[in-house]
């Protein structure tokens, strides 16, 4: 049914991949493109062997518009996968507007030199896509992305008015490291470690980073100390569901890993400006000066996040929490789901948390490819049907339950 391109060869492109490759009927072609040709080869070969595909590889610095034009326009492919970095939102989807080519990502643009997220900057994409009559999928991922079809799911066939929302992400596996984050380690520590912010009663409020918590009690998991987080999915529910009082997102951490991530951001290892650091040249006449960012020289000496499946064991359980009206009754409503990493690893070589990014992001493709989710514009992705999109998380691995008028703890 389609031709498709992933951008990246990270441990979310490397799950994305390995189920587009079982889903042949609607991914006829495939290329998996990144700034490291290499590591797509090596993907590809995997993914040849496994599933007889014949995927297509090819190097792209993503942060070029000229290149990423010149891969379009030779590939031509229906739709766009940017399972990059978030930095590079904005530059794909200005090339896809120069070749006539759809959109989907998995997490707003942020840029590289403000730890600040938001969707205005792609927002600000929406009556260009609309007059090309192209579509662009934001944040077609678990959180943001199944969260927010959780959302649609609920208002569509449980709630006349969704009141209360929290949407709450735990992960209770073990990778038996001493410290290492579970995606890009760049991209984790900057969004954990800024304000938390949430929607109250028509306005955003911020409070110090990790300032509110409480424990949760997860299903198949019991309770775990869950923080307060500033989170993007957030921005774009309370506009499309304004009956919403209170939105808010928390997150589970480890002591272990606050505690390492105090001392990181005490030695100044966390910041993201440059400094200059003297290095001996190599041919020992003195020394150079050269500039490093302190964040981007952590993430190259920390473990790398494709490599803690192995001996991942646990399970994710991620999640929305809601309270609102049917019927003019009060009614609590838990949707979720349960991952375990080891299972992830068995499939596709890498750990849970790329798996549940990974999975959504391939049905999000599909849903456009097979005409569900195909309106010109730039949407998130609680704009579309979400029935289709949740009949395929039960069959390609990611399983959702539900608990009515339980207790939701918040």
């Amino acid at each position: 049914m389609g031709r498709v391109l992933i951008i990246g060869a990270g441990g979310v492109a490397t799950v994305a991949a390995h189920k587009v490759c079982q889903n042949p009927d609607t991914f006829t072609e495939v290329m998996i493109a990144s700034r490291t040709e290499k590591k797509c080869i090596a993907l590809a070969e995997v993914l040849n062997k496994k599933y007889g595909t014949k995927v297509k590889t090819a190097q792209v610095d993503a942060d070029s518009v000229g290149q990423l034009i010149s891969l379009l326009e030779s590939y031509r492919p229906d739709i766009v996968m940017n399972l990059a970095l978030p930095y590079q939102d904005l530059t794909i989807m200005e090339a896809c507007l120069h070749t006539g080519c759809n959109y989907l990502d998995t997490a707003n643009y942020e840029p590289k030199d403000e730890a600040h997220f938001e969707y205005s900057w792609q927002w600000a994409y929406r009556e260009r896509f609309e007059k090309a009559g192209l579509c662009a999928i934001l944040g077609c991922g678990f959180d943001p992305g199944v969260t927010s079809i959780f959302t649609a799911y609920a208002a569509k066939h449980h709630f006349d008015e969704i009141q209360y929302l929290d949407i709450v992400d735990c992960n209770a596996g073990n990778h038996h490291k001493a410290f290492a984050t579970n995606f890009n380690p760049e991209i984790n520590i900057r969004e954990i470690t800024q304000k938390g912010l949430y929607w109250e009663n028509g306005k955003y409020i911020e409070t110090e980073p990790m300032e509110i918590h409480k424990p949760l009690t997860y299903p198949g998991i019991g309770p775990k100390e869950s923080y307060l987080l500033h989170h993007e999915e957030i921005e774009s529910l309370v506009i499309n569901y304004p009956t919403i009082k209170r939105a808010r997102f928390w997150m589970t951490f480890g002591q272990q890993y606050l505690t390492y991530l105090d001392v990181i951001q005490n030695i100044g290892m966390s910041r993201i400006d440059e400094v200059e650091y003297k290095a001996p040249k190599a041919d020992g006449s003195g020394d150079a000066v050269v500039k490093i960012v302190p964040l981007q020289f952590l993430k190259a000496v920390l473990p790398n996040p494709q490599d803690l499946g192995e001996n991942y064991d646990g399970e994710t359980s991620i999640g929305c929490r809601i309270r609102g009206l049917r019927d003019g009754k009060e009614h609590t409503y838990y949707i979720y789901n349960n991952c375990s990493h080891q299972a992830a690893y068995e499939e596709t070589g890498m750990q849970g948390v790329s798996y549940t990014t990974g999975v959504p992001a391939m049905i999000g493709a599909m849903m456009f490819l097979k005409g569900l989710w195909s309106k010109p514009g730039v949407h998130n992705v609680e704009e579309f049907d979400p029935d289709p999109f949740m009949e395929q998380l039960n069959s390609q691995g990611l399983p959702w339950h539900e608990i009515h008028d339980g207790d939701l703890e918040l």
